[in-house]
């Protein structure tokens, strides 16, 4: 594919850009008594305003123009069918197959019906998770399980427990899921002061068996288990594993019939759909998790069937690009109004920044415009005493999408209509700002002498005309969690397809394995590390000589 700033679409929008340089959204709705309505667009529980936005009827029209161009019908097409995307791993990209509709029968992928592997691994964590809430699953003292831990790192991690403590709510009493991922010896240790051996399962996610961090803290708990009293002909009470490598795995004690597939077609970060999302299941039940799946599927086939005018994964994909490409946004953020929702920005971080993190084309000629942006965030109303004054008064364009439910899982007195309220009133303050003129008036409404007003008035302007979109649901639930992730999903997938770039491998993220395996054998071995940069050397050398 050649560069998109080659495509007609592209080079009317930077035309264009110039024309609504000057064009304030207060304008804009000036001009258009219908513009709220018009600028709306719902999916799977989910309504998108997207009327905060410096984009005129024409700004959507060239930027859909661009969509098409950029060939997204044939993208969508030739993921959802199997199509090896994934170039430069020759693979196919279906993490949509893992959410697929019953009624769908086959999805072949190189002569294997990959649906038939996706539903025989749903039945085997009914058994798992039903085995473990029925206490028919006991430990080596013959008590039931009481914590369940799930160790992994990257797309093994994240996801599932963002989606777990996003359903709060609907977790059941019987078993509490812990997290560990972070190789510090400082997280899984105090994970495992909480615990008893007797009455705790280990999940070991892996699709190699091998990942770092992760082989590491299994190991560790491993071994905890076995000081405390575990016997080690019982680990198999006590671990179970998703891996494609089950000889490693059974070698290190699992049973066969708790080892769960991970598959090539399944990126990491998109992979809590699968038995990645085993803690999921464990922390709310199968019946939950399915209706996360459902959630994810209706937005699966909004996005294959919606018009792009309608399409939510479409239009903040494009808008998305408007910002990065037309106004230099270097970042975007993602404010959830939500508590349960306020590790989510961290998933979205992942699976947009690893995705589209790129600089060369599919082709592998470099890019000849920026990629993905910065993705950051935290919950409201936390950010609005933190980071929202660089949002408000900042010399960056920093686009923010906020998430919001209309009714809580957990209503106190009037705080949730004073959440909404806060939510509400960011993006317009986003929006209007406020004019030196304003500033003036307030402060000689509050008696404020002219030279006191001449002072301080200029530090209160607020420039405003910043672009926000508001994603509102009636509640969070494990449906509308389920949409909310797959519309994050294929907006990360619009935006890579129409830079050009793959959005689903991940070399960077490899290099920095095989060079940290060169540095720890550095570190423990009298190596000769005169070849290093004098910088890594000196490290090096303060690493060894703190440890003796």
């Amino acid at each position: 594919m050649s560069s998109p700033t080659q495509l007609p679409a592209w080079q009317a929008l930077a035309q264009h850009q110039q024309e609504m340089a000057d064009v304030h959204m207060s304008e804009l709705f000036a001009d258009d008594a219908q513009r709220a309505e018009s600028f709306q667009a719902s999916a799977a529980g989910w309504s998108l305003d997207y009327s905060k936005n410096r984009a005129s009827k024409h700004t959507l029209s060239l930027l859909q123009q661009l969509t098409e161009q950029a060939g997204m019908s044939a993208a969508i097409d030739g993921m959802f069918s199997g199509e090896h995307i994934n170039n430069t791993e020759d693979r196919s990209v279906l993490h949509v197959a893992l959410r697929a509709s019953k009624a769908q029968q086959t999805l072949m992928v190189d002569g294997v019906n990959v649906l038939d592997e996706v539903r025989a691994t749903l039945a085997q964590m009914e058994k798992f998770v039903a085995e473990l809430h029925d206490g028919t699953w006991r430990g080596y003292s013959d008590k039931a399980i009481t914590d369940v831990v799930s160790i992994g790192i990257g797309g093994s991690y994240l996801g599932p427990k963002v989606v777990t403590e996003a359903l709060t709510p609907y977790q059941k009493d019987t078993i509490k899921v812990h997290f560990v991922a972070n190789i510090d010896g400082s997280d899984i240790t105090g994970k495992l002061k909480q615990l008893n051996p007797e009455t705790t399962v280990f999940i070991v996610s892996s699709k190699s068996f091998g990942t770092l961090e992760t082989l590491y803290n299994a190991n560790a708990a491993r071994a905890w288990f076995i000081d405390n009293g575990g016997p080690e002909q019982d680990v198999h009470k006590h671990f179970a594993a998703v891996s494609s490598n089950v000889d490693k795995a059974v070698n290190f004690g699992i049973a066969e019939e708790n080892i769960f597939p991970m598959w090539d077609w399944v990126g990491g970060r998109y992979s809590l759909w699968s038995a990645i999302g085993l803690p999921i299941a464990v922390a709310v039940g199968m019946d939950n998790f399915y209706e996360l799946l459902d959630g994810a599927r209706a937005m699966d086939e909004h996005f294959k069937s919606a018009p792009y005018e309608q399409n939510l994964p479409v239009i903040m994909g494009a808008l998305g690009v408007w910002y990065s490409n037309f106004h230099n946004a270097q970042t975007h953020a993602l404010i959830p109004y939500d508590h349960y929702l306020r590790a989510m920005p961290a998933h979205i971080q992942q699976l947009d920044m690893e995705s589209n993190g790129k600089s060369n084309l599919v082709d592998g000629s470099g890019v000849a415009t920026d990629t993905g942006p910065v993705i950051w965030g935290g919950a409201g109303t936390n950010g609005q005493h933190a980071y929202h004054q660089l949002l408000h008064q900042g010399t960056r364009l920093i686009p923010v999408d906020f998430i919001a439910p209309l009714k809580s899982h957990n209503p106190v007195a009037d705080h949730h209509a004073q959440l909404f309220a806060n939510c509400l009133s960011q993006s317009q303050a986003l929006m209007v700002g406020k004019s030196l003129a304003q500033a003036e008036q307030e402060l000689r409404d509050a008696g404020a002498s002219e030279a006191q007003v001449a002072d301080i008035a200029p530090h209160k302007v607020i420039p405003g005309n910043r672009p926000s979109n508001t994603l509102l649901t009636e509640q969070l639930t494990p449906f509308t969690t389920g949409s909310l992730i797959a519309l994050y999903e294929h907006r990360t997938f619009v935006q890579g397809t129409i830079w050009g770039i793959n959005s689903f491998d991940q070399w960077g993220v490899e290099l920095g394995k095989v060079l940290g395996t060169d540095i720890y054998n550095r570190l423990v071995t009298d190596s000769d590390n005169s070849q290093l940069d004098a910088s890594t050397q000196a490290l090096i050398a303060a690493f060894k000589q703190a440890h003796g």
